[in-house]
């Protein structure tokens, strides 16, 4: 009974995925009920104004008694608001509330998630009669991107390194969503290998995540006649067999 809590309203958000994961702020517009401008909420006609409801005397609640009991219940004249207006705002229909649109400025979190829906309290519709207003829900959408990956809070990249870096070894300028690091490449690793700087992933309240570095030895489709001959004469040099566990299998008649 009474001032009314006003309505939870829920929209939604696209951001980029380095928003999503450093945090941003946002201006959102969007269609909600909000207080009439016309009546400023009271629901009366502009140069009247609600009066107490004479059948509950402003309570909002009606007591009744049937046998030795006595109930109460939401005043029927006033709907349980305490007041009657007897001339109703034109624009909202004596409501108090008219949809409209608006635009308020959200920050969004760091490390939030593809379809996480956050709670702004206090940010969704007003109240009627004075009611709190209601909660905003936002979803957030989060499109991809196009070097990075997430695994709860680390982040993931490949990067593409050639046979000579692999095999010698190299140290590599590596992008995160903050700048760069430098990764250290160690002579003999094999594709595939993943590397774990620390502290450069998704950063949230209480956890913090790595970005996980893995490098693929990039295979050329094509050679120059110069690059054949030199990647010949490394073969030659490089142990027979790289395969020495299958081979064994294959001698001894297949995997049992």
């Amino acid at each position: 009974s009474g001032p009314a809590r006003g309505q939870d309203v829920e929209t939604e958000a696209t951001l980029a995925f380095d928003e999503a994961v450093l945090g941003v702020t946002v201006p959102l517009r969007m269609q909600s009920p909000g207080t009439c401008p016309t009546c400023h909420g009271n629901g009366a006609r502009p140069g009247t104004s609600p009066h107490t409801c004479p059948v509950c005397n402003g309570a909002g609640v009606t007591s009744r008694s049937q046998g030795a009991f006595a109930f109460s219940e939401p005043c029927r004249e006033c709907r349980g608001t305490g007041s009657v207006v007897d001339d109703p705002c034109p624009d909202c229909k004596g409501t108090g509330v008219t949809n409209q649109t608006r635009t308020i400025t959200v920050r969004i979190p760091a490390g939030v998630k593809d379809g996480q829906r956050i709670r702004l309290a206090g940010k969704g519709a007003p109240g009627r009669r004075g009611g709190p207003a209601g909660d905003l829900f936002v979803v957030v959408h989060v499109t991809g991107s196009e070097l990075f990956g997430r695994s709860g809070n680390d982040l993931t990249l490949t990067v593409p390194v050639s046979f000579a870096e692999a095999a010698l070894g190299t140290t590599l300028t590596v992008p995160t969503l903050d700048g760069s690091v430098s990764l250290k490449v160690p002579a003999g690793t094999a594709s595939g290998r993943t590397f774990r700087v620390r502290g450069r992933g998704v950063q949230t309240k209480g956890a913090s995540g790595d970005l996980l570095v893995t490098v693929e030895v990039a295979v050329p489709a094509r050679l120059t006649p110069g690059a054949r001959e030199a990647i010949e004469k490394l073969a030659a040099e490089l142990p027979d067999d790289p395969r020495p566990e299958i081979t064994a299998v294959l001698r001894d008649g297949g995997a049992r």
